[in-house]
């Protein structure tokens, strides 16, 4: 890093905004755009500068471009680590540009619970052909064959299945679990898991509404964690994997199933996905920011898409701390 470069990025207020963004979360090229009021050719050109300078890092995904910082607060002294401090003081010290930092991740709240929103509803009018849906990535025999050999044949324990849909892999693997935890935020979804797992006995399953970042659960709570053709809804699957090793005891296991990094844009447009996939090194930066080991990947290769399975243990140590959400719980 230069501090020519470095300097020159930081003169101008965008770009300060978009450093104070990115601060907090990784977004996309398009959100920034929408957040700053700016056309996308000239943020685009801000992010040039910010990049060329080390201060970010640009990510394709399909069409879209994520963008993430590339220093912090807590990095090992460097003028990176130094222009962060810088900007957090700032935040901090100047209230004017606190009130537009504040205001501008008001803005990007409102931009993602509006897509939200939109996410939600598509479930709402797919919940009765979810299970039809779901085999648009491939036959679901292979995949749940593969992940029954990924689980070693332990026994689960306490599973919380999350993002359960109608339910169908909480059937499949409650013959090995001492307790299995539906976990869906749609109604419509859990209304159908419920009809489908009625057999069970009543002491072996609990259906509760719930988001994927902020877990209703409290720390240690479960054996295993399962996220089965879910996480690529997520806006920030880090989050959301945060909250699965928080709520994860000390041995257990977390087991991700879900497709490979692909260019499918229509998923996106057509079906919600919040990503095209994953890589093996994105999903590995995920687990072991989490606290959690991973293991070797498992893949199923298909037409079009290729399923992966991830899989990773916590290790005993304290998992990264995250509020949790007990008084919001909701049991259907």
């Amino acid at each position: 890093m230069r501090i020519d470069p470095l300097l020159r990025a930081l003169s101008e207020p965008t770009r300060l905004r978009i450093m104070r963004l990115l601060a907090h979360m990784e977004l996309a090229v398009g959100e920034l755009a929408q957040v700053l009021g700016q056309s996308q050719p000239r943020v685009s050109r801000h992010i040039r500068i910010l990049c060329d300078a080390g201060l970010a890092e640009r990510r394709k995904e399909g069409s879209w471009v994520f963008l993430r910082s590339a220093v912090s607060e807590s990095d090992v002294p460097s003028m990176g680590s130094a222009a962060a401090q810088l900007l957090a003081l700032a935040e901090r010290d100047d209230t004017q540009f606190a009130a537009r930092c504040t205001e501008d991740r008001r803005h990007l709240a409102a931009i993602r619970a509006g897509r939200e929103a939109s996410a939600q509803a598509y479930f709402a009018r797919h919940a009765a052909e979810w299970d039809t849906l779901r085999r648009l990535h491939g036959a679901d025999e292979p995949v749940e064959d593969a992940l029954l050999s990924a689980l070693e044949g332990e026994s689960l324990g306490g599973l919380l299945d999350v993002g359960t849909g109608t339910g169908r892999m909480a059937q499949l693997l409650s013959a090995r679990a001492g307790r299995v935890t539906a976990l869906d935020k749609s109604p419509e979804m859990l209304r159908i898991a419920r009809a489908r797992l009625q057999d069970l006995p009543a002491e072996k399953v609990d259906l509760v509404q719930g988001d994927f970042t902020a877990l209703p659960f409290s720390e240690d709570a479960f054996d295993t964690v399962l996220f089965h053709q879910v996480l690529h809804y997520a806006q920030d699957p880090g989050i959301v994997l945060g909250e699965a090793a928080r709520v994860l005891r000390p041995g257990g296991r977390i087991a991700i199933v879900d497709l490979a990094a692909h260019d499918r844009e229509e998923l996106r447009e057509r079906h919600a996905h919040a990503r095209l996939g994953f890589s093996d090194e994105q999903m590995l930066a995920h687990l072991v920011a989490a606290g959690l080991t991973p293991t070797s990947p498992v893949a199923l290769p298909g037409s079009p898409l290729t399923v992966k399975i991830w899989t990773a243990r916590r290790d005993g140590v304290t998992a990264r701390p995250v509020a949790t959400a007990d008084e919001n719980r909701k049991t259907l």
